[in-house]
């Protein structure tokens, strides 16, 4: 591992750390805050224990840091009251505050890269399987999400049950929230795909160029 790639990890791990400690200051609710936070904790630890073993790219980390900053802030405020939600709320007349739909898509957005290079790398994925794996990886996980929340808005006490569940009042949530980040890893393979056939025509272009073309005589 070269110096520059450590320092960038390393980087990536501490803004994590500083801005989750600052994010734990006064969050909107404490209970909520720590429920919420148990799963990406887990997934930092076992990311920075296993990043030897299954090495991803460095902008893969940075990806993955991305999506755990919006979530951080999510769950500071609680994802109904996060202040730009309610910006975007008031400024295009939803009637709800999204910054929960805009999580769920980074999610979908975000990771899919990350999850295409494991699959690629590390589970030898070879064709279609490369681009069907990660989307039905957080499709899965997007679900699973959804059921935790149920098990949680019935487990806890109702105030806090809601909280988490974070609804809103819309019946389809759990449906819009699985969609959205659907949308969202669907976009990152159709990104991943037009990257590829380019580079791939690029290359070719440069190992076989045409010949020059002839004046007539």
């Amino acid at each position: 591992m070269t110096t520059h790639r450590k320092l960038v990890l390393a980087g990536l791990l501490f803004w994590y750390i500083a801005f989750s400690i600052a994010m734990a200051i006064a969050p909107a609710n404490r209970e909520f805050w720590m429920a919420a936070n148990i799963l990406p904790v887990v997934l930092v630890i076992v990311l920075t224990l296993t990043h030897r073993l299954f090495a991803l790219s460095t902008g893969s980390y940075a990806l993955i840091t991305i999506f755990l900053t919006l979530h951080t802030i999510g769950v500071h405020y609680t994802y109904a009251q996060v202040p730009f939600g309610g910006w975007l709320q008031q400024a295009l007349h939803f009637d709800r505050n999204h910054f929960d739909r805009i999580v769920h898509f980074s999610f979908g957005f975000l990771l899919t890269a990350p999850f295409e290079e494991w699959f690629r790398l590390y589970a030898r994925a070879r064709g279609w399987l490369i681009y069907y794996l990660p989307v039905m990886t957080v499709l899965g996980l997007s679900g699973f999400w959804e059921i935790l929340e149920s098990w949680a808005a019935r487990t806890f006490k109702p105030d806090l049950g809601l909280t988490f569940l974070g609804s809103q009042g819309d019946v389809w949530d759990a449906q819009k929230d699985m969609t959205s980040a659907l949308y969202g890893s669907l976009l990152c393979v159709a990104l991943i795909v037009v990257n590829r056939t380019l580079l791939e025509r690029s290359a070719s272009a440069i190992s076989d160029p045409s010949p020059p073309l002839q004046e007539p005589s």
